[in-house]
């Protein structure tokens, strides 16, 4: 992503919406006459009448989505979330119906932010806002093969009064994440590469998930990867957290416990200590492939995610690769308390590292 669009780029990807909406199902609401109204002025403004699409129908209110219209990006439409009675907000229901995984129709694009993820990884718009309580953006980043960004908790104005709940956003790379920050955050000077190798600690399953192992392979071999390439240095320590289960339930439901509270506690000296020593963790992003239409079953998809929720870290989604049976698979990578800018600058490397091959 440039970051400069023209009142051309708002037509076209209003045409590809027309085209392949009715079958993914991305979005629930498209307005093509205000989006054409809008890209003429926009075009003189910086982001020169980038599209983008905003998560659900209140997205428009959010913050991000404000700031990028300041900057002179266009938005085409509001994309699905969950539906009544999906509790485990892995899928979305847009205009068209459910939407479908745009690798795998018959699975879901995870959620919440489903649609806004479904949209970028079929190349509709090249950026739409999130938000993420619990991986709500890097799940579906995950799943759908793009970059998913979770800033720090408290970095952006978030409507959730619990504090789980971070602004987020999904484009096809890292550099899409790039222009969002320097407009959401207004800061527009020259970003270092960041140096390299980075000293990084790798842990599979953070010392509770049950990971499906060719997830865990997948991931495994990117890691490696990024260790050949030099972009990533093991800083030979370990990751061991409690599972955050109890605590994220407890938090959202408003019925703290002292057990909870020991497991958000412990956790947070645990993070505390691993990132004094080093800038970067990864883990898979999630420990199941996307499942299908009917749910996911016993499994929480969140497991390797909403620990990050509660500590408040930033951290993205990069795609590592695909298992055998075309699912996409993200490598999870989690940055020191307000170092978003730098954690987007090293998931450029990653990416250009990984560069993963797909089906």
């Amino acid at each position: 992503m440039t970051g400069v669009g023209d009142t051309g780029e708002v037509a076209a990807a209003l045409l590809r919406i027309g085209r392949e909406d009715p079958r993914l199902s991305a979005f629930v609401e498209v307005w093509p006459e205000r989006a054409l109204a809008e890209a003429e002025r926009a075009a003189r403004l910086p982001l020169g009448a980038l599209p983008f699409a905003v998560k659900g129908r209140a997205g428009i209110r959010s913050f991000a989505a404000r700031r990028l219209i300041a900057a002179g990006a266009v938005p085409l439409g509001s994309t699905s979330v969950p539906g009544p009675g999906t509790a485990w907000q892995t899928w979305g229901l847009g205009a068209h119906g459910r939407t479908v995984n745009p690798w795998r129709p018959d699975r879901t694009p995870g959620g919440s932010s489903a649609g806004s993820a479904a949209a970028v990884a079929a190349g509709l718009v090249p950026l739409a806002t999130g938000s993420d309580g619990a991986g709500s953006v890097r799940i579906p980043a995950a799943w759908c093969g793009v970059f998913g960004l979770k800033t720090t908790n408290g970095l952006l104005p978030s409507p959730d009064r619990t504090g789980l709940a971070a602004a987020g956003v999904l484009t096809r790379s890292a550099a899409g994440a790039r222009t969002y920050l320097r407009c959401v955050l207004d800061d527009h000077r020259p970003q270092p590469p960041p140096v390299l190798p980075v000293p990084a600690v790798f842990s599979p399953d953070l010392g509770f998930a049950d990971v499906d192992p060719e997830v865990a392979a997948v991931v495994r071999g990117a890691v490696r990867r990024l260790v050949a390439a030099d972009v990533v240095r093991p800083a030979g320590i370990a990751c061991r957290l409690l599972d955050p289960r109890e605590a994220w339930q407890a938090v959202r439901g408003g019925e703290p416990s002292p057990a909870a509270a020991e497991i958000r506690r412990e956790n947070d000296v645990r993070l505390d200590a691993l990132f004094a020593r080093v800038p970067l963790l990864l883990t898979p992003t999630t420990p199941n492939r996307p499942h299908g239409h009917d749910g996911p079953g016993k499994l929480y998809s969140t497991a390797l995610t909403w620990a990050f929720n509660l500590s408040g870290h930033p951290a993205a989604s990069v795609p590592a690769g695909f298992t055998r049976d075309g699912c996409p698979v993200g490598l999870h990578l989690v940055a020191r308390h307000g170092a978003d800018v730098p954690l987007v600058g090293t998931a450029h490397a990653v990416e250009n590292a990984l560069a993963a091959v797909r089906p």
